[in-house]
């Protein structure tokens, strides 16, 4: 360039670039780095696995510090921003600046969602803090999926059903002497026995995958069974499960595998069951669908809370690489973090890759760019467990369950005030007041039937003059519920669905994962509007339909169908 177009007549002199030997930013600590290349060890460095790596530091040191957040960012070569905006959007993480104290070393939660506020969380959780001290952590949890033995509290990674002060007293002293900070759960504690892989096999456990690869049946044929069965998406949006392999089979290879477990829709325990007890049916069911649908790798999305199911899929997955005597496609098993928003399908894909989970905007949608920009086949657990009847027993098989015209199988998670809660696999399109008195053993003594949630948080309230409703997909849409995962909490005389309501909506609050202002800002603002003694319904009308018009996701779009309910159906509640 000419020099006059420089504004002078000299030429400029040049400055040599000083390249800088790090990244710009805070420095590692030298003993904190060891600490984490030490942890870490020869596993990869991926993107992907940060959240995994966050894990060990807080099973192994109970919280995650400045320092070692600084160092693991340096060794997987990440900006600090980057790690610590995934670390700190996570429930289960405990960040700790510098100067901060450390949490105590045993955490206790106490569930405090719907099921167990009506069986006395809230008692448990006036009491716990003055007896355990300031030596115990006392929090407050979302839904930990066991509502079928309300209330709960969680010491460390060990589950209490029918918690008392007496009992999570009991084990907190037991953890102090044994285990420390708890990261390494007590197995009996927590599952009832399940079927390994020897007995499987015995039981004529993988065959049909084996059939599969050995051509004797061809993909069309299963593929077409699964679409003839009427078999629907059984984590909550219902979609065809044999137009949904179809989808992702006729789109570009490499395609990719996403199972959800990330059951944190409160109500909900399905999945859990079926996993401690029968994991290898699932497992064939995903091998299935994945040689079906040609996916080159599969990952396995399972909640934090489920510590027991971890340790059995991590149990099981050994077994099953080391004793198969055929191939099998790589799989990973991914851990969560305590995020409810990470049930939606591509929050979780976000989180898989070691992100936070956020849902995405739509279009495109998973099958066509999903886990790692590539098509994915995303399904619920329970959705594959189903696999193997499907295809040995024939399509009619599963549809010939059903009532009041409709088809299939559901498993309801049933809690609250009947007297045997749990789960009741039953005809799709029974009613509620089928449901409890033929599965449920009736009405616990005392209590008189009053109201439903047929869908877990999600899927509205509904009186018992409405309990002649068949349970299934579309049957409730008319009535502004849906049935969502089958999630069923019985209500009696004894509650209100006005405290029903207020209770799930600050579950929504607090899981907000705060991206769309609708939902952010929506939902706290409802909470405040429901803790009036006397609701303002206009405004509740108006805020509600700005959310569910608005909302990037399910989560700001269903929030308000409990506190809708409510007023449509409960009105002497609110005079």
């Amino acid at each position: 360039m000419n020099d006059r177009y420089r504004g002078n007549s000299q030429p400029i002199p040049l400055v040599p670039i000083k390249v800088r030997p790090t990244l710009k930013g805070r420095r590692p600590d030298p003993q904190a780095l060891a600490e984490v290349q030490a942890l870490l060890g020869n596993e990869s460095r991926r993107r992907d696995l940060l959240i995994e790596h966050l894990h060990k530091i807080q099973d192994h040191y109970g919280c995650l510090s400045d320092r070692h957040l600084v160092a693991l960012a340096h060794e997987m070569k990440l900006a600090m921003s980057e790690v610590y905006e995934v670390a700190t959007f996570y429930h289960h993480f405990d960040v700790v600046k510098d100067g901060e104290d450390a949490p105590p070393a045993i955490t206790v939660r106490v569930c405090e969602s719907l099921s167990c506020e009506m069986a006395g969380a809230n008692e448990l959780l006036a009491k716990l803090p003055q007896i355990l001290g300031k030596e115990v952590r006392v929090l407050r949890a979302p839904c930990v999926g066991r509502c079928e033995t309300a209330p709960v509290a969680v010491v460390g990674q060990n589950p209490v059903p029918h918690a008392t002060v007496e009992k999570v007293q009991k084990l907190v002293q037991e953890k102090a002497v044994k285990h420390g900070s708890g990261s390494h759960p007590d197995l009996k504690i927590i599952t009832p026995g399940h079927i390994g892989f020897d007995e499987y096999v015995k039981n004529g456990g993988y065959k049909l995958i084996k059939d599969c690869l050995e051509g004797h049946v061809d993909r069309e044929t299963v593929i077409a069974k699964m679409e003839h069965s009427g078999l629907r998406g059984l984590g909550g949006a219902g979609f065809p499960a044999g137009r949904k392999w179809r989808i992702v089979s006729s789109q570009p290879e490499p395609r990719l595998m996403a199972v959800n477990i990330d059951e944190g829709e409160p109500g909900t325990f399905k999945d859990r069951y079926y996993l401690e007890r029968d994991p290898h049916r699932f497992l064939e069911g995903m091998l299935v669908a994945a040689w079906a649908v040609g996916i080159a790798e599969v990952y396995i999305y399972l909640r934090d809370e489920y510590h027991g199911c971890r340790e059995i899929l991590q149990q099981e997955l050994k077994n099953l690489t080391e004793k198969a005597d055929f191939p099998l496609p790589p799989i990973q098993l991914r851990r969560g973090a305590g995020a409810y928003i990470c049930g939606e399908e591509s929050a979780m894909i976000e989180s898989i890759e070691g992100k936070r989970g956020e849902p995405r905007l739509r279009p495109p949608y998973v099958a066509e760019v999903g886990l790692f920009g590539r098509p994915t086949l995303e399904h619920n657990m329970e959705t594959l467990f189903w696999v193997r009847d499907i295809q040995e027993k024939g399509p009619e098989w599963f549809s010939s369950h059903g009532r009041h015209g409709r088809k299939g199988l559901r498993s309801f998670s049933v809690s609250g005030r009947v007297k045997k809660p749990g789960v009741h696999l039953a005809p799709a399109g029974i009613t509620i007041k089928e449901l409890i008195e033929e599965y449920c053993g009736g009405m616990q003594d005392g209590h008189t039937f009053y109201g439903y949630l047929p869908g877990g948080a999600s899927g509205g309230i509904l009186p018992a003059s409405m309990g002649d409703i068949p349970l299934d997909f579309d049957t409730l849409n008319e009535y502004g519920c849906f049935i969502g995962s089958a999630a069923v909490v019985v209500l009696s005389d004894k509650d209100s669905a006005k405290m029903a309501a207020r209770n799930i909506m600050r579950f929504f609050a607090d899981e907000s994962c705060g991206q769309c202002t609708p939902c952010r800002v929506g939902t706290a603002k409802a909470v405040k509007l429901m803790e009036a003694e006397k609701w303002d319904q206009e405004l509740l009308k108006e805020l509600s339909t700005a959310m569910m018009d608005a909302s990037i996701c399910g989560l700001g779009q269903a929030a308000p169908n409990p506190v809708l309910c409510v007023m449509k159906y409960f009105p002497n509640e609110l005079a």
